[in-house]
């Protein structure tokens, strides 16, 4: 496992589940994160950097990502205890369109334009409406809901 190193006070380091350089649906079910190392003063990108995902396990991924110094997450779907646990971290959690490339999102963010946090996942076969508008039906084991994990210190 790659171990990231931490950002510089002066920056924010977002994490963008992803997959190909877009946007992952479903937060706890990608193989990857983008970190970008922000400067939110001049509203620029330092660094961009893609490391693996840790093998998924509920509460892991909020912990792992604050220890990789990340403070803003932007994500397509989560479960509602994988949102909390993010919070509980200190971590900021926005909404992204999925499938839109990580430097979109990111500009968004820099613009101020991303608000909200992302559609939670209830249960298992549940359907998403997502509030850009689209709409789709998990058809997997929901690997990445935390299903009301405990909060993991």
């Amino acid at each position: 496992m790659t171990t990231a190193i931490a950002p510089k006070e002066t920056t924010i380091r977002i994490a963008i589940p992803s997959a190909d350089g877009r946007l992952h649906g479903h937060f706890g079910g990608c193989g990857e994160f983008t970190l970008v190392d922000t400067n939110p003063k001049s509203r620029t990108v330092i660094s961009t950097q893609t490391i693996a995902a840790p093998p998924h396990k509920p509460g892991l991924y909020p912990r792992w990502l604050r220890e990789q110094g990340v403070r803003v997450v932007i994500a397509g779907g989560m479960g509602k205890g994988c949102l909390n646990n993010l919070l509980v971290n200190g971590v900021m959690v926005l909404a992204g369109e999925v499938n839109a490339r990580v430097e979109v999102l990111v500009a968004a963010y820099l613009a101020g334009q991303l608000t909200g946090s992302p559609v939670g996942c209830e249960h298992h076969g549940h359907q998403l409406d997502h509030e850009y508008g689209h709409h789709h039906q998990h058809e997997h084991d929901h690997e990445g809901c935390d299903h009301g994990a405990a909060t993991a210190h």
